[in-house]
Order: C-alpha cells, then sequence, then structure tokens
C-alpha cells in the first residue's frame, strides 16, 4: 500500500534529486543536437496515451546518468509534458534519494506561493513516491510546475544499493495559463500519481 504523508507549504518560489530542478538549475534549451542514449532507454516511452521521444541526456558525475523524453513538437526549454529517467549508482538507495530532493524544495519555504508536496511510500515494494508542485518568475514570466517522482530501487556496481527515478513533468506559463493549469491540477494530479505508480518502469543497460 502506498501510504501518503501530505504536507502543504504556504511560500513562493525553482526546480532533479536526483533530478534537481530543470526550472532553475539551467535547463539543457540550447541542446540541440542528437542526444545520447546513455541508459539503454532509447524511447519512445508511452505514458497516458502519448509518446515521448529522447531530448536530453547527461551524466553530470560519475554513476549518474540523466535523460529527459518530450513529446513530438516540444522543446527542453519551454516544455508542457515531460518524463524523466534518472539512475543513480552511488550506493544510496530511493529514502536518501527523496530526503535529498525534500530538503532542496524545503530551502523554497517562504520564497514559493505555490509549494506544495506530498510523500508516498510502497513499503512491499521499497519504493517511495513524491509529488510537488513549484513555481518561478523567469525572466518576467511566470512559470508553475508539477512533478511527480517514482524512486525505485535497484542494485549497481558490485551489487551496491542504487535508483531509478522515473518521473513526469508538467508546466504552464502566464498568469492565464496557470489559472487553468492549476484548476485542472486539482482534479488530474491524483490520476497522474496512479498511472505512474502503476506504470512499468525503464529498464535500462548501462554501456560498458
Amino acid at each position: 500500500m502506498l501510504r501518503s504523508d501530505r504536507s502543504s507549504v504556504p511560500s513562493r518560489r525553482d526546480t532533479g534529486a536526483m533530478a534537481l530542478f530543470a526550472l532553475l538549475a539551467g535547463i539543457p534549451s540550447l541542446a540541440f543536437a542528437q542526444p545520447v542514449d546513455r541508459l539503454g532507454v532509447p524511447g519512445p516511452l508511452s505514458f497516458g496515451g502519448m509518446a515521448y521521444r529522447l531530448a536530453w541526456s547527461s551524466q553530470p558525475s560519475p554513476g549518474y546518468y540523466k535523460q529527459e523524453y518530450l513529446p513530438t513538437g516540444e522543446a527542453p526549454g519551454g516544455y508542457t509534458r515531460m518524463i524523466l529517467v534518472e539512475f543513480l549508482d552511488t550506493g544510496s538507495g530511493p529514502r536518501a534519494a527523496l530526503a535529498a530532493q525534500v530538503r532542496s524544495l524545503n530551502q523554497r519555504k517562504g520564497k514559493d506561493p505555490l509549494l506544495n508536496m506530498s510523500v508516498m511510500e510502497n513499503q512491499q515494494t521499497g519504493e517511495v513516491m513524491l509529488d510537488f508542485l513549484i513555481s518561478a518568475d523567469e525572466r518576467g514570466q511566470l512559470i508553475a510546475e508539477w512533478n511527480a517522482y517514482r524512486y525505485t530501487p535497484l542494485k549497481g556496481t558490485g551489487g551496491r544499493d542504487a535508483v531509478l527515478l522515473f518521473a513526469v513533468s508538467r508546466r504552464a506559463y502566464g498568469d492565464d495559463a496557470i489559472r487553468s493549469f492549476l484548476g485542472e491540477l486539482k482534479s488530474s494530479r491524483s490520476g497522474e500519481i496512479g498511472r505512474l505508480a502503476r506504470a512499468p518502469v525503464p529498464e535500462i543497460k548501462l554501456p560498458r
């Protein structure tokens, strides 16, 4: 069973802990070169009846791989829908990855008026999930971003603990679009979380 612990924070605003935040941490909006599949997950990935193609990838540090998938016609710098797949092979499990993300979100308290997060745990599988809402004002444009992160325990190099992050991200830009986005999120949020929790986890295969 997923156990939920909801925490709402009336604060003010930024964005993976694994994936620390495409929103304010520098989106690869200029990465137009053909992305490299570093995880053996070339895509397209299907989620919610939509196909997502591999749009960007990175290896920020040894043992840490990140890939982003977008619907046709969308770009990383201005996306409205995104799938993220990340692999962290550093000896830490899902709880540690979750804790790092929550710490980053907590730093937004008092700055982000939309900040809101919920933690769920599946004690049978060892998976944990985090869904959170954040906002930002980038160069005078308001952005609202909702994410659901699913952390799955895996075994990495030499059998040590590792984590796979499978996540969905949604965005809206500008006052009118954000108002509509937040209204729709009230009814769609739980369904999206459930869809992510039930979805097959991508099978990764690192290059040798």
